[in-house]
């Protein structure tokens, strides 16, 4: 019988070489987060190229091979490396990630530059620190310590450090087409999720799906004064205003026609009560930040679990009208409003999008003229979390962090998953990464805990043994 792989020499020395050159890989961690890679702001587009180059060097550094950027017409740059010297007796494993990031949103409100990582009470403080920069260096080290102390991997490895995840890869299925042979794999691992709370790490097998659209009211040819034309002329920004509150109900449950439309309803293990999770909402809200007395939303009769992970919901991401600063006594001439879905298992991201134009088209005040333009959409994704790689995971998990993995949901949405499992048969997708409650990705002060990853890096480091098994 083959020895557990936390007894293994092998192992042991690789892991050992994680833990030699930690302080290093978190310099090249806060290198990248310095790289302001905003993939939806076209002024930073040459920031995202910079940010490939980067994780090509990255890549290089540890051992890679045949590294380069890749890319198809219309697309941010992508990262493409490989070593596939195991023999092909042994699986082939991607290993994914992104080096692309989010907006970060109101400077004013991080607590530190969001893009001049900063440590505070073990927790590294950076837009993309978390999301998912951390993934890309993790990948890159846990490479580099079987490379540097075994000579060789124990499996092939492929890796794939995407650049438009964050704009919901929308160029994603041509890139699998024009590289499908040079990324085929056996296994997916994807450092793009998250863990149960700090110190317990967490093994996804469901995300939901993700649609958007923005919304224009215009009643005017230019503004108007608010004093003269008032009581007459209405006013887009409250027409808009009135025009998003009739998308959802008094619980902030969706309430257009179709929102539900083909949302497979969940089986009677998906609805299994949580302890510590379903029981506790206020833990939930206190940790997500929410002030005191502000209610939690959706459906009361339906367990927090169940609307975080499988049904979907509404956000209004960004709204226009007038800002404050320079505001005056006017009548705009025009509102507009982001719009993004999650959405649940079944349902297809133009159907639902169908039904939100024409809920929205219906119900506009006024008369106003209604402009909707329809964005990016990827479905929800779900796997059966059993079997050999799946195990493997758990070995894994459980040797970096000390502690069992916890199968979990995850609200969000990485469009990747589900075509490049599908592109090649439906191959398994372990989904781990370096995100928990606390790390506030998307948001102001996103952080990574620096244990956490250390045993992230650990974890995937006894993974490639674990598949290669």
């Amino acid at each position: 019988m083959a020895k557990r792989s936390d007894t293994d020499p092998g192992v042991s020395a690789a892991v050992a070489a994680v833990d030699d050159v930690i302080d290093g890989a978190r310099a090249e961690l806060e290198a990248l987060v310095r790289i302001p890679s905003i993939s939806a702001d076209p002024e930073h587009h040459a920031d995202v190229r910079a940010s490939a180059d980067a994780t090509v060097e990255l890549l290089r550094a540890h051992g890679l091979e045949n590294v380069r950027v890749a890319a198809v017409d219309g697309s941010q740059p992508f990262v493409i490396g490989e070593w596939l010297h195991a023999g092909p007796e042994l699986p082939t494993v991607l290993l994914y990630a992104h080096h692309d990031v989010q907006p970060p949103g109101i400077i004013e409100n991080w607590a530190s530059d969001p893009f001049e990582p900063q440590e505070r009470d073990g927790r590294l403080y950076g837009r993309g620190a978390s999301d998912d920069k951390a993934g890309a260096v993790a990948h890159a080290h846990a490479v580099g310590a079987w490379l540097t102390s075994a000579g060789g991997l124990p499996c092939n490895v492929r890796v794939l450090v995407e650049g438009e995840e964050e704009i919901g890869s929308p160029t994603l299925h041509a890139f699998l087409t024009a590289h499908l042979e040079e990324l085929r794999s056996d296994v997916l691992v994807l450092a793009d999720a998250g863990n149960w709370q700090v110190g317990v790490p967490g093994l996804t097998y469901s995300l939901r799906g993700l649609a958007a659209a923005d919304i224009e009211l215009r009643a005017l040819d230019g503004p108007q004064h608010s004093g003269i034309s008032g009581g007459a002329i209405p006013d887009p920004v409250m027409a808009l205003s009135r025009l998003l509150a009739s998308l959802v109900d008094e619980n902030g449950d969706l309430a257009f026609d179709g929102a539900f439309d083909g949302l497979l309803e969940a089986t009677a293990n998906e609805r299994v009560p949580i302890a510590g999770f379903d029981d506790a909402p206020q833990r939930f809200a206190r940790a997500a930040g929410v002030r005191p007395g502000v209610h939690l939303v959706g459906d009361p009769h339906v367990s927090l679990h169940e609307r975080l992970w499988l049904r979907p919901c509404l956000t209004v991401i960004g709204i226009d009208g007038h800002p404050i600063k320079g505001s005056s006594n006017q009548i705009v001439a025009r509102a507009s409003a982001r719009l993004s879905l999650r959405l649940g298992p079944g349902q297809e991201p133009e159907r639902v999008l169908a039904y939100l134009r024409t809920h929205l088209e219906r119900h506009v005040p006024w008369g106003l003229e209604c402009t909707i333009t329809a964005l990016e959409g990827a479905p929800a994704w779900q796997t059966d979390p059993t079997g050999p790689a799946f195990d493997a995971a758990r070995r894994a998990l459980h040797a970096g962090f000390g502690v069992e993995a916890v199968p979990m949901g995850i609200g969000g949405s990485i469009p990747f998953v589900g075509p490049f499992a599908d592109a090649f048969g439906g191959i398994p997708a372990l989904l781990i990464g370096p995100n928990d409650p606390g790390s506030n990705i998307h948001g102001e002060d996103e952080s990574l805990h620096l244990a956490d990853w250390r045993s992230l890096i650990r974890s995937e480091v006894f993974l490639l043994r674990e598949l290669a098994r």
